[in-house]
């Protein structure tokens, strides 16, 4: 029998400059009750999405590496540097940690995503959009 519960779907964003900022907003915008973005990461602790991310209580990491360690309980991952080798890490990280669970989305798929909520469109920064 197959269950009918509800499950939240736990978001990470990874990247919170031009492109990150603007989907965190548009995310905690739209006020999904079943999706949760329960942490961030970002190099520069002093971006705007950093303070973006903290006023709407998510908890924000200065390193990748702390977004892979939540483990399981992060469904995606949307990967939103634009640096490939930052996509290449979070994917070896989740491979070593035996993590089967969390998907690294590229920004391809922040878009997509964007494109569904029926808004204007997606501030593009990043040259290459490849997984």
């Amino acid at each position: 029998m197959m269950a009918t519960g509800k499950k939240d779907l736990n978001v990470a964003i990874v990247g919170l400059g031009r492109v990150g900022t603007t989907f965190l907003k548009k995310l905690t915008e739209k006020k999904r009750q079943s999706v949760k973005i329960i942490a961030a990461a970002e190099i520069n602790q002093n971006s705007p999405g950093v303070k973006i991310a903290k006023d709407k209580g998510i908890r924000v990491y200065s390193n990748s590496k702390d977004i892979i360690a939540l483990g399981e309980g992060v469904d995606i991952i949307f990967d939103l540097t634009g640096n490939s080798e930052a996509r290449k890490a979070l994917r070896d990280g989740l491979a070593q940690s035996g993590n089967q669970n969390t998907v690294v989305a590229p920004e391809v798929v922040a878009f997509f995503i964007w494109d569904l909520m029926g808004d204007e469109g997606f501030i593009d920064v990043h040259n290459k959009k490849g997984y």
